[in-house]
């Protein structure tokens, strides 16, 4: 003989020599011979590691102690435990006991492939992802959708739910806003053999984005080459100095090259550029040179030419003191005034008058 103590919120199931007997309630057991006793919850749904669920409902007693879903072929379960959304029910016989909860149960058929209509949203977004699918198009997208690789229909910005039977779901998205493309470090040679790494960007838009989707392959890829291409082209028919020089040129050259091809994509290109040129370590330290020298023949010229002028002014400047006496007498004038501005002290005693004894002195001092 040996004890069996089952718990409040527990069953028994009662075996003996591994036949099934009756559920026992909560208690103390005891067993004798070949009976064994398996206990489980009451809470969740019922389950037996020693036997079927249909040998289990056989028996009278426990069946009126439970409530059972059955769930058929292209069906979902929903199961609700005092009208709270509790969890999905796969295909099959379900049993749950009843005590204090209350179990409630809504049969969804999955035949179709759309998830919508009599099953609500806020359910649809607690749904594990081997039931139903979820696929969201941002604001900025649309999106193509594909039933077993057949074209279905244009999906507007939000968020759609398909069932999980079978049917291969796919959604492509587009993104119809305005799209950067950068075209980096392209390697190519000039006209005189100069290899030089250019850096283009460009913006486009889709225009059929249906089109683009379902008759192009990679729209963005083959026009990502159709750039290559135009800019290949352009530098190996012009020399460094040309490119260099022509930068707008090779712009325009580009883009026109890139609307040729955008309607066969279905986009249309708004505007680009060169944004980088990079020239080789050597090239670029003879460039640097050139450019230093220029810089000082330049600064030379501006010195030679300001000393000229200077020169000038002080022939003019002579001119006009040998022709006018007075224009003389100013500017000695102003020489004195700047010598004795450097003076500290200067005695004078004599005849004449002041100007004429510093004169006098001054002269003498130079002499």
């Amino acid at each position: 003989m040996k004890k069996v103590i089952i718990n409040e919120d527990e069953k028994g199931l009662l075996f003996k020599n591994g036949k099934f007997v009756k559920p026992l309630n909560a208690g103390k057991y005891r067993l004798f011979g070949g009976s064994e006793v398996e206990t489980v919850p009451m809470d969740g749904m019922l389950h037996s590691s020693r036997c079927l669920l249909e040998t289990l409902l056989q028996n009278e007693e426990l069946a009126r102690q439970c409530v059972v879903a059955e769930v058929r072929d292209q069906e979902v379960g929903l199961h609700f435990i005092d009208g709270k959304f509790a969890g999905t029910l796969s295909v099959g016989k379900h049993a749950f006991w009843t005590g204090t909860q209350k179990h409630e149960f809504q049969m969804v058929s999955t035949a179709g492939t759309a998830a919508d209509g009599e099953v609500p949203a806020y359910i649809l977004t607690r749904l594990p992802s081997h039931v139903c699918k979820r696929i969201t198009v941002t604001p900025y997208q649309k999106g193509l959708l594909y039933f077993d690789q057949h074209f279905e229909k244009v999906l507007e910005p939000g968020s759609y739910y398909f069932w999980e039977n079978g049917v291969q779901v796919e959604v492509k998205l587009a993104d119809t806003r305005l799209t950067h493309m950068n075209i980096t470090g392209q390697e190519i040679l000039t006209q005189d053999k100069v290899s030089l790494r250019i850096t283009f960007v460009c913006d486009y838009v889709i225009i059929d984005f249906v089109r683009a989707l379902t008759e192009i392959d990679d729209y963005a890829g083959q026009l990502y080459v159709a750039a290559q291409l135009a800019m290949r082209e352009y530098v190996g028919r012009h020399k460094l100095d040309e490119i260099l020089e022509g930068k707008d040129e090779m712009s325009r050259y580009v883009i026109e090259r890139l609307e040729e091809k955008a309607p066969a994509l279905f986009v249309a290109v708004h505007g680009g550029g060169v944004k980088d040129i990079i020239l080789p370590g050597e090239i670029r330290d003879i460039m640097n040179s050139v450019l230093a020298a220029e810089k000082r023949a330049q600064a030379s010229v501006i010195t030679r030419r300001e000393e000229v002028a200077s020169t000038r002014s002080l022939l003019n400047t002579a001119r006009l003191m040998d022709e006018n006496q007075t224009l003389y007498r100013l500017k000695e004038l102003e020489y004195i005034e700047r010598i004795c501005g450097s003076v500290g002290n200067i005695s004078l005693s004599g005849d004449g008058g002041l100007l004429e004894q510093l004169r006098d002195v001054l002269g003498r001092k130079g002499a």
